[in-house]
């Protein structure tokens, strides 16, 4: 018996090591005539009978002995093609993705043979070259590559793309209205509530697809984009069983280590994303407040429910770190392995601290009074402080996913958990109508949490002529500004003291915002191949319906002193601390001390609902050989309907404020100029759409704490309605050689624009002003420099996008500049879009050797002088300066199978500093806002076994 048994674990772990010594062949199979994958192509190992199938997928994996092999593709009507020197090693993963074309005479037999290097290097770009829409794409190989940990880093690389605020992606320098970012083809709402764009480094790179980056419309991509639309595709499972493990630190001089880093000082759970409910409002939202002459003993009662600490407290500064987690599996369901059980987990824990010295903002204007002759601008007011920030995000993603030869089930379960705190001690100066010098401490933490599910399923027919592609969608998102301190002093340089001025300094002030989300996308595609002009075409219909609905709430309250002295310090000494202080706090038997004052505008809460429902048809056929098109029309049906109260005291229950039914055209050319196909030429026309976000349209007041401004909503927005044009050229080398020049021109019926309320300059709103235009130029170029001897391992990669933008000015903003125009100003026929960037560049070098395990780049990306904010009349207008971003990077692969990975990172080597200016004719340029990120290091490792 114990023979046996010993036998048979002896037969179990001799199968082990004979599993783990061999290697995987995986990857995918496309179809280069429709630029999808291509199910139930062969597979085989050359002068073998080892062989298999791509699955519904195109996917394919062989287990094979360590060795150097031959593998063979083929499908019937298709070309055949080997790629000669695959080497397997023991453990370790081959990817090969091949793209395989029709025949032109089915009864030809065409064998083309390349090796394994070359074409893993030109799978990069099999995605873009053999779609007619205009694309570009990043594999998971490419991001490697560039040492990224997370999309928003690795994107960067994509023509006319650039990243904001290291998470948000514009494309073509147009701002987050006009891009759009969707999660496995439908529509998830982001961390910020209020952008189109979806949050991009909250995603590993090691649970993705693909990214790909749609820069011209067809009819089943949404409506509502115009830059592009960034489409970020996760894994569905890993061809074996893959588990990783990475953890990272990273310095920033300027703010790590800083003995007076400013901290809030909040609840236990901070350090998970989200408060425990220390900060939760502890008066009923029914509940009035009370003057304490009319009930001392309630108001002093309802004073002591606040969280007294309004101090920003001084303490070291910590470095930076993550931590994350992968893993994922397959299993095959019957013996011939055409049913398969995968999952895919990932768990990532980001901890950042940021700490600005001497952030700046000002307010200036133009006097009306001013002599014309006097250029320079007049200060308002200036800000300047230090501002300490702790961002904490938790990101998990499960999925399940079920196979068959005909059917693919897929679940995905995302949640996003992010906290935001900060803590700033600021010195504001006044100059205009009361001139004075306010000190502020200002407290807030935001409260952010997203939990997205994806239930989707793929089928097809025996012969493929049919595909059915379903998703559904709904989001639930939760985001909580909870208990925002701002406590102001009023400073006396003559004594010295500090006091709290109602008509100057204003009264300290706690707010808490409540936002509340619901989402659900659902889709229906279908695919049918067909015939027409005697070619192969294939005809795509279907239909979408998104509901999202929001509820806003504020509540808002300030802490005024009732003194019967006059006495507005109460010996507080600038301390905030003392403030709501039990001896501070309203005594009935004195009749003094600080209370609460429910302040809430009932303008600032409100409920809308959005919903979208579309339906689209378009066709993709082949005039000739060479000349390929797609064609359709997508209608979207858009309502939004709104529930509030205006500052006239109107009620809004449930109307319709929005109400637009409109087709979408869109039609896609592409040329091959050779029988090669690397020479082609593109062209494209589509009319889309940008709406306004549900706090745009709205009545809503939402006060920033930190740079003490307004955003003021606007129930009469409208969307903006754009006609896109393409063209390009494209040539295609060998690897990943590739050149393309591009030129694209919009024009914007309507556009949104942020502008400033005319002389109320700390207040911003946005506004449909004049119609725009946008003409632009792209050009890419990537060179791998094996021409030189020696330097087969290295490539350079460069990629400019120059635009030019013309808006014109509306009625009223056309009076207001010109009643403001100086001696010598003259005023010209258009200005700058707002958001639209003139310039963007990115240059990359970079070093990759497989044999040795190292890879590194050095990378430059800057952004042109973009209007941030309209100006209006006595305000001027305020550009974004170009920030020029250096960046290397440098990672080793070691160990077993190089398992291990350690990569380092430099992080701003200019020191550059992000910054906005009022600009105004023969005048100085003046701080709109200033901050200083510093130079940052990281140290990353990662494991994957």
């Amino acid at each position: 018996m114990k023979l046996k048994l010993l036998l048979i674990l002896l037969t179990i772990f001799s199968a082990q090591i004979i599993s783990a010594q061999e290697g995987i062949i995986s990857g995918t199979v496309n179809d280069g005539e429709f630029n999808d994958v291509l199910p139930f192509a062969n597979i085989l190992i050359k002068g073998t009978t080892k062989g298999t199938t791509s699955d519904f997928d195109g996917k394919y994996v062989l287990d094979v002995e360590p060795g150097t092999y031959t593998v063979t593709f083929s499908y019937l009507g298709y070309e055949t093609k080997e790629v000669a020197e695959v080497i397997v090693k023991p453990g370790a993963e081959q990817i090969i993705d091949i793209t395989l074309n029709p025949l032109a005479n089915a009864l030809d037999e065409v064998v083309v043979t390349t090796t394994v290097s070359k074409n893993t290097e030109a799978s990069v770009l099999n995605l873009q070259k053999n779609s007619v829409a205009l694309l570009d794409g990043l594999s998971i190989q490419s991001i490697k590559k560039s040492g990224a940990g997370d999309i928003a880093s690795a994107i960067k690389a994509v023509p006319g793309v650039s990243v904001q605020g290291g998470k948000f992606v514009y494309v073509r320098g147009l701002g987050d209205r006009y891009t759009k970012s969707i999660l496995n083809g439908v529509d998830v709402p982001g961390l910020d509530p209020d952008r189109n764009t979806l949050q991009l480094d909250i995603f590993p790179t090691n649970i993705l697809d693909n990214i790909i980056v749609v820069k011209s419309a067809t009819a089943d991509q949404p409506a509502d984009f115009t830059g592009g639309v960034v489409d970020i595709v996760t894994k569905d499972f890993p061809s074996r069983a893959e588990y990783s493990f990475s953890a990272g630190l990273g310095y920033n001089s300027s703010m790590h280590f800083k003995n007076n880093y400013l901290k809030y000082d909040g609840s236990p759970t901070d350090a998970l994303g989200f408060d425990n409910g220390q900060r939760d409002l502890a008066i009923p939202q029914h509940i009035e407040t009370p003057l304490p002459v009319t009930d001392g003993n309630r108001s002093a009662a309802l004073t002591r429910l606040l969280e007294p600490n309004l101090k920003a407290l001084e303490e070291q500064s910590g470095m930076d770190f993550n931590l994350g987690f992968t893993a994922g599996n397959q299993y095959n369901l019957n013996e011939d392995g055409s049913k398969k059980l995968g999952y895919l987990a990932s768990l990532t824990y980001k901890n950042n601290t940021e700490f600005y010295e001497d952030i700046v903002s000002g307010q200036v204007f133009r006097k009306q009074d001013q002599d014309k002759s006097v250029l320079e601008l007049t200060d308002d007011r200036t800000q300047s402080g230090n501002l300490g920030v702790n961002n904490v995000l938790i990101s998990g993603l499960a999925g399940i996913s079920l196979k068959s030869l005909q059917s693919k089930y897929k679940l995905n379960v995302l949640h996003i958990q992010n906290g935001e705190s900060s803590a700033s001690y600021l010195r504001q100066d006044n100059f205009n109508v009361n001139s004075n010098t306010i000190f502020k401490d200002v407290l807030t933490y935001t409260q952010r949490s997203i939990t997205n599910i994806l239930l989707n399923g793929e089928h097809t027919n025996e012969d493929g002529s049919w595909k059915v592609s379903w998703k559904v969608s709904p989001t639930f998102s939760k985001i909580y500004d909870k208990d925002l301190r701002t406590t102001p002093f009023r400073f006396d340089p003559e004594t010295g003291s500090y006091t709290i001025s109602p008509s100057e300094s204003g009264d300290p002030s706690r707010i808490w915002r409540d936002l509340e989300e619901y989402n659900v996308a659902s889709k229906l595609d279908l695919t049918r191949k067909h015939q027409l002009f005697g070619r192969d075409a294939k005809l795509k219909f279907g239909g979408a319906y998104t509901i999202k609905e929001r509820d806003f709430v504020v509540n808002q309250f300030s802490t005024p002193i009732q003194s019967q002295s006059g006495n507005y310090s109460l010996n507080f000494g600038g301390n905030a601390d003392l403030v709501l202080a039990p001896e501070n706090i309203y005594n009935p038997e004195t009749r003094e001390g600080t209370y609460v004052r429910r302040d809430s505008n009932i303008s600032d809460s409100f409920n809308s609902q959005i919903t979208v429902g579309a339906g689209y048809v378009g066709d993709e056929f082949k005039f000739s050989d060479r000349f390929n098109a797609i064609v359709g029309v997508r209608f979207e049906k858009f309502d939004l309907n709104y529930t509030g109260e205006n500052q006239d005291g109107e009620v809004f229950d449930n109307v319709n404020i929005l109400d637009k039914a409109d087709f979408f055209p869109s039609a896609n050319f592409i040329y091959e100029l050779n029988e090669e196909a690397n020479k082609k030429i593109r062209a494209s026309f589509s009319s889309t759409t940008a709406r306004p976000s549900f706090k745009e349209a709205s009545n809503a007041q939402i006060f920033d704490p930190v740079s003490s401004t307004f955003f003021i909503g606007n129930i009469d927005i409208q969307p903006t309605y754009i006609n896109n044009y393409d063209i390009r050229f494209e040539a295609y080398g060998e690897g990943t050689n590739f050149f393309a020049i591009s030129g694209f021109a919009k024009t914007f019926d309507d556009p949104i624009e942020l502008t400033f309320i005319r002389e109320a300059r700390g207040q911003f709103i946005p506004l449909n002003l004049g119609d725009a235009k946008v003409f632009g130029a792209e050009v890419e170029f990537r060179r791998n420099m094996g021409f030189i001897p020696g330097w087969e391992d290295f490539s350079f990669n460069a990629n400019i996008s120059v635009i030019e933008s013309q808006q014109s000015y509306s009625e009223d903003e056309e009076a207001a500049r010109r009643d403001n125009l100086r001696t010598g100003e003259t005023l010209d026929d258009y200005r700058q879009l707002q958001g639209q960037s003139p310039l963007l560049l990115n240059v990359g070098f970079s070093y990759d050797n497989n044999d040795n395990g190292w890879q590194g780049g050095l990378v430059y990306n800057v952004q042109g002088k973009t209007l941030e904010i309209v100006g209006n009349g006595d305000i001027p207008d305020v550009y974004t300066l170009p920030f020029h971003n250096l960046k290397f990077n440098l990672s080793k692969e070691f160990g077993k199978d190089n398992s291990s990975k350690i990569s380092l990172k430099f992080e701003n080597i200019l020191n550059d500093k992000f910054e906005s200016v009022y600009q105004s004719f023969g005048a100085q340029d003046q701080i709109f806002s200033s901050r200083y990120p510093g130079q940052a290091i990281s140290l990353g490792y990662s494991y994957q076994f």
